[in-house]
């Protein structure tokens, strides 16, 4: 048996051997999540039959990722003081009743532009507080020396949904239309909230909660912590350039199906899954690491800008396939480092707030970044937009790694323990 072959059994999944409320929570997320996926891709493909516009698709995602623009920090200060449980269980209520909205005026014809970015903002509430929620939530399911495990996990759960969401949305679109991709999703959320229901909370680890913060002195106090910290600055800044010019999936693959390679709903559902199989890809491999570092989190950076150049010229089908899956792995290794990183940096009492700036850093910005991302595909298709997230990536993360070597002693791996 090879070392990789031995690493991935014995490492991979060892969050689900050993936390059962984990496991729980894990397996009602993997119906929830395809679910989720498949009305992504729906909402995507709904906004393109109603307008042909690329610039529409910017809004969409202006429309969906604006709350956290708004109430991503107030979020994370939610998170520090609620019961994290009940507060997942009350946005997976709201995400649920979304999904029926949209369902009901997709299939009765009714539908507009202006009625789906409503849908779509308040969609974006609920998952604005949802995040941080369900990111402390798993940091109670596994404690500090599992997170960096389940963390990825997490990320390849997520990205094997972008597999298995995007490839039967694309086939129920093109038979039956974007209304039942919502009927599914809405029932979907039914598996999760019966998974919380079932979780023991005695077998929860213990955090400090900070039942008296404030909105705007707890987000003083994250900022505070943030700033005197050399390494979450780092890494708080990286997230926030390559996330908001280059991580607009949402807004590119669409376009890079429908206009740029031609290829009807089924192309771009595939082409969907193959950035979602390679991302969890990314995160099987990313398990494996005993350690969130920052050499993991830069290389991941540098594949996503290299890569992002490779695709740029592309026209045909299958290489973009075959691009988008290594872009896929870059990714989850970036994304899953980071927030381990972040939440192994804070804090208990701070948690929440930390990953209320990460998901603000994460996808706070995506508002301008799809706008930014739907007027340069206006302008030069999705040639000109790749590049300039893949240029943007590789500067960004070249200047980070430049002035944190100066601070610290050359050849250093920096590796975050747990703060309590």
């Amino acid at each position: 048996m090879t070392s990789l072959a031995i690493a991935l059994r014995t490492r991979t999944f060892r969050s689900l051997r050993r936390h059962r409320n984990y496991r729980i929570f894990f397996y009602g997320q993997l119906v929830s999540l395809a679910g989720s996926w498949m009305q992504n891709v729906a909402l995507a493909w709904l906004v393109l039959e109603l307008s042909g516009s690329p610039l529409a698709i910017g809004v969409l995602a202006f429309c969906r990722f604006v709350p956290f623009t708004v109430f991503g920090l107030a979020a994370g200060v939610v998170a520090d003081r609620m019961d994290t449980r009940k507060l997942v269980m009350w946005t997976q209520g709201g995400a649920l009743i979304v999904s029926v909205l949209l369902a009901v005026v997709t299939l009765t014809g009714t539908a507009t532009l202006t009625v789906v970015y409503i849908l779509a903002a308040l969609g974006g509430i609920t998952l604005a507080f949802d995040a941080p929620g369900r990111q402390s939530l798993t940091y109670q399911m596994v404690g500090p020396r599992s997170l960096p495990n389940a963390v990825a996990l997490n990320a390849g759960l997520f990205n094997g949904s972008r597999v298995i969401g995007p490839a039967i949305a694309g086939v129920v679109i093109a038979v039956s239309g974007t209304g039942i991709c919502f009927v599914i999703n809405a029932f979907s959320f039914l598996a999760v909230l019966v998974a919380l229901s079932r979780l023991r909370g005695e077998e929860l680890h213990h955090v400090e909660r900070d039942p008296s913060a404030r909105i705007i002195e707890g987000m003083r106090r994250a900022l505070g912590f943030v700033r005197r910290d050399p390494q979450l600055r780092v890494v708080f800044g990286v997230v926030a350039v390559v996330s908001t010019v280059g991580f607009n999936f949402h807004v590119l693959v669409p376009l890079l199906a429908a206009d740029t390679l031609h290829v009807g709903p089924e192309g771009f559902g595939l082409l969907s899954a193959a950035f979602g199989l390679g991302a969890l890809v990314g995160a099987l491999v990313t398990a494996t690491f005993r350690e969130a570092s920052w050499r993991l989190f830069a290389t991941g950076a540098t594949g996503f800008g290299v890569l992002a150049l490779a695709l740029a010229p592309v026209h045909d089908a299958v290489p973009a396939g075959v691009l988008l899956f290594a872009v896929g792995i870059s990714f989850t290794l970036f994304t899953a480092n980071a927030n381990a990183l972040v939440q192994l940096g804070a804090p208990d009492h701070l948690r929440g707030r930390m990953i209320g700036l990460y998901l603000f850093a994460f996808v706070g910005l995506a508002p301008v970044g799809g706008l930014l991302t739907g007027w340069l595909a206006d302008r030069g298709g999705t040639e000109l937009a790749f590049a300039v997230a893949g240029v943007t990536s590789l500067l960004t993360i070249g200047v980070a790694s430049f002035l944190r070597a100066r601070a610290q002693t050359p050849g250093t791996v920096v590796v975050v323990a747990p703060r309590s």
